[in-house]
């Protein structure tokens, strides 16, 4: 039975000073693996190294990485392979959005190509440099975190047209390296659970003067909650490890249902769909 391990495959993961990634690293750790963790303070990925070597199995590695420097990628996958001898996994976490430029009317262009540098070139940039490594290796696994603003329209502009490239992008990587046992795959994931997404919902209700903004979000979800970071990391050790062999170019989708249908209080509405079964 193959299990979750990554005893034997050397992983990075960008972006992981806190929230999703660092969850992602600690997850990769727990499962035996050696990780590199890079962020733009090299202090920020000291500590959370320091404190998942002490508590963890496998050995982590900070690297003081901008990942849209090219220059600074070389060296953090040159870091990884003088550490651990190759690169089996990468974790394309890095990221992030501009919260005003929300719509398209409100996104100079300056801050659209500072998006897509963050949110999809970087990625590429990344994904280039680990893979000549990792076919050496015999092949590995790329995982790129998405969002379900990739996949349908909600806004922020730059940040959903990049994450919407990401797709692309994955499965040209899955389509032409897979021969040289490399797999490359999205995770689309929805609001998780973190602090700054926390931070921003208590601003919107703060801006609006509402005290619902939580409730409506919920409202989305069928599961009725948001994700957490643990369940994004537990999805990215299943991509990296050999349990998933045979996926490859697929994408993720990580939302507790939202993606799926209308609101909640909506289908209730119109179906009572709250009305529960009873057996009969």
């Amino acid at each position: 039975m193959v299990e979750l391990s990554l005893a034997d495959r050397p992983a990075i993961v960008t972006g992981a000073s806190r929230g999703i990634g660092r969850e992602i690293a600690a997850r990769f750790a727990e499962a035996g693996g050696n990780v590199v963790v890079c962020s733009r303070t090299y202090e920020d990925v000291e500590t959370v190294a320091t404190d998942l070597t002490d508590t963890h199995e496998g050995r982590v590695v900070p690297v003081e990485c901008d990942v849209t420097d090219r220059g600074a990628v070389r060296d953090l996958v040159d870091t990884t392979i003088e550490e651990f001898g190759d690169v089996r996994v990468l974790v394309n976490n890095a990221g992030g959005a501009d919260e005003s430029a929300n719509l398209l009317h409100r996104c100079d262009e300056e801050t659209f190509e500072s998006m897509v540098d963050l949110n999809l070139k970087s990625q590429f940039i990344l994904s280039k440099a680990v893979l000549p490594a990792m076919v050496a290796a015999g092949g590995g696994s790329i995982i790129h975190m998405g969002s379900v603003n990739g996949l349908f329209g909600i806004g922020l502009s730059g940040y959903s047209e990049a994450k919407s490239g990401l797709l692309a992008l994955s499965r040209n990587i899955a389509a032409h390296y897979g021969q040289h046992g490399v797999r490359s795959n999205v995770i689309s994931a929805a609001t998780i659970e973190t602090a700054n997404r926390r931070a921003e919902m208590a601003n919107t209700e703060e801006r609006t003067g509402e005290t619902s903004a939580r409730e409506r979000w919920l409202d989305q979800y069928p599961l009725g909650r948001f994700g957490t970071p643990r369940e994004v990391a537990d999805a990215s050790l299943f991509l990296a490890s050999e349990m998933s062999s045979f996926v490859t170019g697929e994408n993720l989708v990580l939302d507790g249902g939202l993606t799926t249908s209308l609101p909640t209080s909506f289908i209730n509405e119109i179906y009572d769909a709250d009305d529960q079964p009873t057996a009969k």
